[in-house]
């Protein structure tokens, strides 16, 4: 029996694969609905070289999202800096972090209790 797939799981799973087609690097996606504190049911967390990159990768996701679902995000934060873009989809939220950002938040490590949810190419 196959397992119904979530909307928030293809959103999530969209938002990485438009990351992938930018040339994002260390794309993971956290499933935290078994987290009890979790402030999302889905994180994609993922890595750009520059500023600009950060934004592409972004601007990529907003895209691709945007033709996919007719949905916006709720919010973005970080878009001028491009150093840490958030990106709130409510049930799903992106992170697109410059390399050095990522290392020093850490939330790979933060949310640890999430389940990795493989990336379809």
């Amino acid at each position: 029996m196959k397992k119904k797939i979530e909307e928030s799981e293809v959103l999530a799973k969209l938002a990485a694969k438009a990351i992938d087609d930018k040339k994002g690097e260390d794309i993971k996606i956290l499933d935290l609905r078994g987290v009890q504190s979790a402030p999302a049911e889905f994180f994609v967390i993922a890595s750009g070289n520059v500023p600009s990159h950060v934004s592409a990768l972004s601007d990529n996701v907003f895209e691709v999202i945007k033709k996919a679902t007719g949905y916006n995000p709720h919010k973005v934060e970080g878009y001028q800096n491009a150093e840490w873009i958030l990106m709130d989809y409510f049930d799903v939220v992106v992170h697109i972090f410059q390399k050095d950002k990522r290392d020093f938040f850490r939330l790979d490590q933060l949310w640890c209790d999430g389940q990795e949810v493989k990336l379809e190419n």
